[in-house]
């Protein structure tokens, strides 16, 4: 039975005590309310759905979220050259508009409404992203701290905002040319190299910065390429095989023994250098990282690797990412059901 006592501020405690299970508290104005809530508890214990949520309502998610950037987040994710960790700009959304609330209340329609205020202000590819990092952190709490989530996780149950296209910027061979020569004209002598080897390789640029010459293996005309972009699952990286051009372009590059670093350079010089050069040559609207588009673009056209292959080389997860690469030859299917007519053709006739 359910211990009911009245304390010095004159409210009342219901306490229940059960072998195999944590006590159970809870303090309320009325004394038919704590009856009530002991009753209920008691109910679900006897039935063997009782689940213990007082550390749920004690956690706010803004505990939480200060609990993920101390123990998870410093060894899953990657500090950038410019010292700028985007989870952590996450994370501040995330407390700003939900952190008040405990884990027990948080739910579907507390998450939906900071979806559609969010949506107001910033772009929707944003907005996903900081759902999807609310999805990880209440994740957290309940398999690294055991945390029993009442209500699920409410990320679950609500509609993420579209991903949006893709960029699709592409460069003809004349514009192309003359960014590669812009670059070749900065003082920063690895710019070039280093646009060389991105659309070489097809390396995103955090990728490209962070090779060491203990990665590459010029021998064998490989790479090994580790992990990136936050990266939390067990893989450790991926090895991506060289074009002939991209060892000729490494086999020109000085190596400075104070210097592990293929490309020795912060990302932020990189951007400005490249910025330059894109601006030198009158391009617009050409990122570095519609290199890594143009690279894959280039690959898929020439139809020589499958989707396996480009797996390999681009990193993407599921083939979905790298199909808006590869462009069938129509004249090559169009053969291949010439034969497969001509087949059935055959068959028919010895069936007859």
């Amino acid at each position: 039975m359910a211990t009911i006592r009245i304390r010095k501020s004159g409210w009342w405690q219901a306490i229940i005590e059960r072998k195999g299970y944590p006590m159970q508290s809870k303090t309320f104005e009325f004394k038919d309310d704590a009856q009530k809530w002991a009753r209920d508890i008691e109910s679900k214990i006897d039935k063997g759905i009782f689940s213990d949520r007082s550390e749920a309502e004690r956690t706010t998610l803004s505990d939480l979220i200060s609990t993920f950037k101390t123990e998870f987040a410093p060894h899953h994710y990657r500090k950038r050259e410019d010292g700028k960790e985007a989870y952590k700009s996450q994370c501040k959304r995330l407390d700003e508009g939900l952190g008040k609330y405990s884990l027990a209340v948080l739910d579907q329609k507390l998450v939906a409404k900071y979806r559609d205020d969010r949506l107001k202000v910033v772009a929707a590819s944003t907005v996903r992203k900081e759902i999807f990092m609310l999805s990880k952190i209440l994740g957290f709490g309940e398999i690294e701290c055991g945390i029993n989530l009442p209500r699920g996780n409410p990320t679950t149950k609500v509609r993420k905002p579209s991903e949006g296209k893709g960029r699709e910027r592409r460069l003809s061979n004349e514009d192309l040319g003359k960014l590669l020569y812009q670059c070749k004209a900065s003082r920063n002598k690895f710019l070039l190299p280093c646009v060389e080897l991105a659309i070489e390789s097809a390396l995103r640029q955090g990728e490209l910065l962070a090779l060491t010459w203990k990665d590459i293996d010029l021998k064998e005309g490989l790479i090994f390429v580790r992990k990136s972009k936050g990266d939390t699952s067990e893989e450790q990286g991926r090895i991506v095989p060289l074009t002939d051009r991209a060892i000729a372009i490494l086999t020109t590059l000085p190596r400075d023994i104070k210097n592990k670093h293929v490309i020795p350079v912060e990302r932020m010089t990189l951007y400005h250098v490249y910025m330059a050069a894109v601006k030198r040559a009158k391009i617009e609207d050409f990122d570095f990282h519609d290199l890594r588009h143009e690279a894959l673009s280039r690959l898929g056209e020439a139809g020589d690797l499958s989707t396996r292959e480009m797996m390999q080389m681009s990193g993407h997860k599921t083939a979905r990412m790298v199909m808006k690469y590869q462009h069938a030859d129509i004249k090559m299917i169009r053969e291949k059901l010439k034969i497969k007519s001509a087949a059935q053709e055959i068959t028919t006739e010895v069936s007859a």
